[in-house]
């Protein structure tokens, strides 16, 4: 670790996927960067431990290709639901790669923060931005606390906001959830399971809770390839009676339910459950100042269609460097204006349709029925997964693509929500 200036151009708060990626980029054009992590790495998160096509594509560009190869290989996504199995391979794609990997997010941040550091930024470690500095209406840096030291003031022209889910420093400068859009929670823990070298990530479509009752969700279970499996349940705020939902409950029911499938002994998980509450679709604002820039979980840029949050904390992040050089370069902080737009142009549509989607299903009648019948047609899921996982192809008109341009007009018409 790289002791601290107390100035910079960039600060980033938080070192986690989004911040560390914002910081590479910036990094890697030649610029001041500092990030400030209140943890110390290796440090773990409540994650599934996936990497998609689109997430495995960031890291490739950031120079991770390499390393990535240590890691455990996933070539495609086993669906689970109604007494059936559907196999289905990553989608071809001209811009993103056919398989994913996985890697416990307690080697990965670390590993992408490290990567940054390489690149020439400054990592300050179990050290905690308390407030932004504000001059004149500007946020000009942060007041920070290091572990077991006296706070002091780290200044920088710019700041990017990249502290996860549960922003603090974001909440000082105003940014909210816009609360009655969707937003997810999420639990996992790790088993031993002769089946953790499986090729393929599985999903549960239909989790039920103890009484048999189908939810709006999706179980998981990731191989790790290290002798684990990372099981875990994600679970959307759209139906009637969310709020009673015990998630440890649900993550014990979701576990003894492909226990002989996968060889786990539910009763004797690797560690405690870790949990958390995702903000998804685009749902937090405002995600750009005068002076700062808000990313990745931060922003609420989860996909609510899979509950994916890596790749486009990775994405988002890359799109806020190019903006901050480009301000940087020019001497003109309004450049910064543009990041909401991009933003919007490249997610906005597609995590509106996803919203809306999790409105649908949060009806467990409506859900049943659809997954019943999906099960039963791997055309239409084949088709979903490319839509679901935002691959759909730039350069061809296949089913999937012409499915969503038809529900895409439909949506333009429909509410936010």
């Amino acid at each position: 670790m790289t002791e601290p200036d107390h100035a910079c151009e960039v600060l980033v708060v938080g070192g986690g996927p989004s911040g560390a990626a914002a910081a590479y980029w910036l990094a890697k054009r030649g610029h001041s960067v500092t990030i400030v992590e209140k943890n110390s790495f290796p440090r773990d998160k409540t994650c599934g431990d996936a990497l998609t096509p689109r997430g495995v594509k960031q890291l490739v560009d950031m120079g991770l290709s390499t390393t990535l190869t240590t890691f455990h290989q996933v070539n495609g996504l086993r669906l689970v639901a109604s007494g059936r199995e559907l196999e289905l391979p990553w989608p071809s794609h001209a811009i993103y790669p056919d398989h994913g990997f996985v890697v416990r997010r307690n080697e990965l941040d670390g590993i992408v923060a490290a990567n940054a550091v390489a690149a020439g930024a400054t990592l300050i470690q179990g050290c905690e931005a308390l407030t932004p500095i504000v001059e004149r209406g500007f946020v000009r840096g942060a007041m920070v606390q290091p572990e077991g030291g006296e706070p002091y003031e780290l200044h920088a022209k710019y700041v990017v906001v990249a502290d996860g889910a549960d922003s603090r420093f974001g909440r000082s400068l105003g940014t909210f959830r816009t609360r009655d859009w969707p937003f997810g929670t999420a639990i996992r823990a790790y088993w031993e399971s002769p089946r953790h070298n499986e090729v393929l990530i599985e999903s549960v479509l239909d989790v039920k809770d103890r009484k048999g009752n189908v939810l709006p969700g999706y179980g998981w279970i990731f191989p790790v390839g290290d002798g684990t499996v990372n099981v875990g349940v994600g679970l959307l705020s759209t139906f009637r009676d969310f709020k009673s939902v015990n998630p440890a409950h649900l993550l014990e029911s979701h576990a003894q339910s492909i226990a002989e499938r996968w060889q786990i002994s539910p009763d004797q998980a690797l560690c405690d459950p870790a949990s958390g509450r995702i903000p998804m679709g685009g749902s937090i604002g405002p995600i750009a100042g005068p002076t700062y820039l808000v990313v990745g979980d931060a922003a609420g840029s989860v996909n609510p269609f899979n509950g994916e949050g890596i790749d486009y904390a990775y994405e988002t992040a890359r799109m806020a460097a190019d903006v901050l050089h480009e301000a940087l370069s020019s001497h003109d902080a309004s450049v910064l204006q543009r990041y909401p737009r991009l933003l919007d142009d490249e997610f906005g549509q597609y995590f509106k349709m996803a919203r809306l989607f999790a409105r649908i299903i949060g009806r467990p009648a409506l859900m049943r029925e659809l997954t019943r019948a999906g099960m039963h047609n791997r055309s239409l899921m084949e088709w979903a997964l490319r839509i679901m996982s935002n691959l759909l192809r730039p350069d061809e008109m296949g089913p999937a693509e012409i499915a969503y341009k038809a529900i895409d007009k439909i949506v333009r018409l429909a509410p936010n929500a």
